[in-house]
């Protein structure tokens, strides 16, 4: 059941809604609480019933895991619950994967598993990990079964995220006020969602068949001339960006009807000028789960193994090459390393993960040396400020090539056509190319959607005024102007919605 379905729209939604704030009347909260959990177990099992069963021993596991953490907070067990949690995804996602390199490596014949990949057990699971941590840190107290299963399956960020932590989540409903219709969120929740929807079906599944084409002449083995390739990678980036940030978009507007805020999972990352800021702008959530459970430790026992042995640490202020090699930009490429494998099992996960390591380390690296501190005057850096976003724009357009890429093989031969190496391709049709220039438009002149409905600052503090100057009579307030424009974004997604069957969201893959 997508978000986009209709009958998700005109079933599913308003009878969630309604069950939950009618038994949100009651006293006792716990109902409606375990109404949103069973809505959201439905909602999962309305893709492929047989998933159900793994998502429901994941909860139960995880859940008695957590209470004996909780009570006993050893590190053995909450290493072993990591464990078995990666485990799962190891087995699911990636067996087949390592059967095909075992055979590469041996010349044996193992015959490759073809496992079924339960719908979103890479965010469940990560969630989950964190929520362990939790427990075993003392963060969380003794959980509540329904709240928890609640936390876990709720619907709109179960598929594809933003993953979240027990302490988001919980506290909200624990509280009474939650439980009450609050009409300015179920507007505001309403708005976010019809945004979401937008860009989903109105750019993303329009952006699609512009960028296929490039990948359907590599799946042959030719490279598209410069122009075809780079309109076709364009496409794509534009694609994946409006159909991710529209996915979270309408969990955020979702949850927000439920009187439920998510935590935003983009901000603007086109808009970066550098690739560490992208990764600050970029599946936020995965981004911050990444740093606390991985990159951290990994840097924190490196940093604490060297200062036993008296060796110098990384310092900023007086960067020493070994220092920075061995404590920024080894678990720097780990980290990604691992963040391109959670993204899928194929050579070319592993090489988009390493691609985007290397240019952190890189940028990290940068930043060390003098050149990268100097203080750059305001009008020159008025003037790069452009270019830095374009050249940052263009480096991770290429990194997903590999992201969308089926093998290693066939990303090569799209980036040969970006290198200007190939000669096949179709005619650039002038409004096909209006699309993608409007794609761009979007992401770099206009505001993003917690921009446009103040759900964070419209602006950076450099130049506030001017900036929302830019905007000011666009920016969303409950208002008869406002409404119609909302309502004119719906009417066009739903005469597509129903013009043709929906296209399910790129993430959904992970």
């Amino acid at each position: 059941m997508l978000f986009h379905s209709p009958e998700f729209l005109f079933a599913f939604l308003p009878l969630a809604l309604l069950g939950y704030y009618l038994l949100g009347r009651l006293p006792n909260k716990l109902w409606a609480v375990g109404w949103l959990a069973a809505a959201s177990l439905f909602f999962y099992g309305w893709w492929n019933v047989a998933f159900l069963p793994m998502l429901l021993i994941s909860l139960g596991l995880n859940y008695l895991l957590g209470i004996m953490l909780v009570e006993t907070p050893r590190r053995w067990l909450l290493l072993a619950g990591v464990a078995a949690n990666l485990a799962a995804i190891g087995f699911f996602k990636y067996a087949g994967f390592l059967v095909e390199i075992l055979n590469a490596l041996t010349a044996a014949d193992v015959p490759v598993p073809h496992i079924l990949l339960p719908l979103a057990i890479s965010f469940y699971t990560f969630q989950q990990i964190a929520y362990l941590v939790d427990c075993h840190e003392g963060r969380i107290g003794r959980p509540n079964p329904i709240r928890y299963a609640m936390f876990i399956t709720f619907f709109p960020q179960l598929i594809a995220g933003p993953i979240v932590h027990y302490r988001e989540i919980v506290p909200q409903i624990e509280r009474d006020e939650t439980f009450r219709i609050d009409q300015a969120k179920l507007v505001l929740g309403f708005t976010v969602f019809c945004f979401g929807l937008f860009k989903k079906i109105g750019m993303a599944d329009t952006l699609a068949p512009l960028a296929q084409p490039l990948w359907d002449l590599a799946a042959g083995g030719e490279a598209a001339y410069l122009a075809f390739a780079w309109r076709g990678a364009v496409a794509f980036a534009l694609q994946l960006y409006f159909d991710f940030s529209g996915y979270s978009d309408m969990a955020i507007g979702l949850a927000l009807m439920f009187g439920i805020l998510l935590p935003f999972n983009f901000d603007s990352p086109y808009k970066s000028q550098t690739i560490i800021e992208f990764w600050s702008r970029w599946h936020i959530t995965l981004t911050r789960f990444l740093t606390a459970y991985l990159y951290n430790p990994i840097t924190k026992t490196v940093m604490r193994r060297r200062m036993e042995r008296g060796q110098p640490v990384w310092n900023p202020r007086k960067p020493q090459v070994l220092p920075f090699l061995v404590m920024l930009a080894f678990p720097t490429l780990v980290t990604m390393g691992l963040a391109g494998v959670w993204h899928g099992a194929g050579w070319q996960f592993i090489v988009f993960g390493l691609l985007h390591g290397a240019m952190l380390v890189a940028n990290h690296g940068w930043r060390a040396t003098s050149a990268g501190r100097a203080r750059i005057p305001a009008p020159l850096s008025w003037l790069l400020s452009p270019v830095k976003v374009l050249v940052t724009f263009l480096a991770v357009t290429v990194s997903f090539v590999f992201f969308k890429s089926p093998t290693l093989a066939d990303a090569l031969t799209v980036v040969r056509g970006l290198a200007g190496m190939g000669e096949h391709g179709g005619y650039l049709y002038l409004g096909d190319t209006v699309v993608v220039l409007f794609g761009l438009f979007i992401i770099w002149a206009l505001p993003n959607t917690q921009e446009w409905v103040g759900l964070k600052p419209h602006t950076a503090p450099k130049a506030p005024a001017r900036e929302r100057a830019r905007f000011a009579a666009f920016y969303w307030k409950p208002s008869p102007m406002h409404g119609l424009m909302v309502g004119a974004v719906l009417c066009i997604t739903l005469l597509r919605i129903f013009g043709s069957p929906p296209a399910e969201f790129l993430y959904f893959a992970f």
